[in-house]
């Protein structure tokens, strides 16, 4: 039985996780104290589904503000709550699966508002894309235009590869080669294209599309392989 929401119980569980030094922030300790309470892996995307949800503005810090409006928005106000509400996200946008049933009856309250969940089941394409583009500003270093390719591939390893297997191989390809250092915007939002248009054996790869030129040498490295 999840407990009811109230603002002042959600930040009664802020200030139990805040900074010592600064009380209007969750840093990287408080946060991955969090994710331990609440039972959330650190190794898969669902931190990254928490930090989008509680609108994150650095990786692994969460601010009061940003904490206030992501659990009123969504009425939790306890740890198995969160847990719930980012285990259901990673089920339906990462992993693809389908979406919860809505219950029949009116009067039953679910253990938190659910009503993000249904506007992004309507459209998980589009709700996807939306966290995958947030992680990319989440990363990126506030004077920088990129993200280094260490963090990059970090990221699709959680984001792309749990429902697109090519990403696997091209990460292989990028480790292999050891040359590309940085990913800018561009490249970030093409290679979810990539995924969702090519498939394992290279079926949708149109040559004269306008891929960055990692992705089509990529393709050449891949046909290389299996020839």
């Amino acid at each position: 039985k999840y407990e009811e929401y109230t603002p002042k119980r959600s930040l009664a569980v802020f200030d139990t996780f805040v900074d010592s030094d600064n009380a209007q922030l969750i840093g990287p300790d408080g946060f991955e104290r969090i994710c331990s309470e609440a039972q959330i892996p650190m190794d898969g995307a669902m931190p990254l589904i928490l930090s989008w949800q509680l609108g994150a503005e650095e990786m692994a810090k969460l601010s009061r503000d940003g904490w206030v409006k992501g659990t009123g928005n969504l009425k939790v106000s306890s740890l198995p709550q969160l847990n719930l509400v980012v285990r259901e996200l990673n089920d339906l946008l990462v992993l693809g699966l389908p979406p919860l049933e809505r219950s029949r009856s009116t009067d039953k309250k679910g253990p938190y508002d659910r009503s993000t969940y249904w506007s992004y089941a309507e459209d998980t394409k589009k709700a996807f894309k939306d966290l995958y583009m947030y992680c990319f500003s989440l990363a990126k270093p506030q004077q920088s235009r990129n993200i280094d390719m260490e963090t990059a591939s970090a990221l699709w390893s959680v984001l792309l590869v749990p429902q697109y297997p090519l990403m696997t191989e091209v990460l292989a390809f990028i480790m292999e080669k050891g040359t590309y250092k940085a990913v800018n915007k561009d490249l970030w939002k093409m290679s979810l294209e990539f995924c969702q248009t090519v498939d394992i054996n290279l079926q949708g790869y149109d040559p004269d599309a306008a891929w960055p030129t990692i992705l089509d040498d990529f393709v050449l490295w891949k046909k290389n392989k299996t020839t």
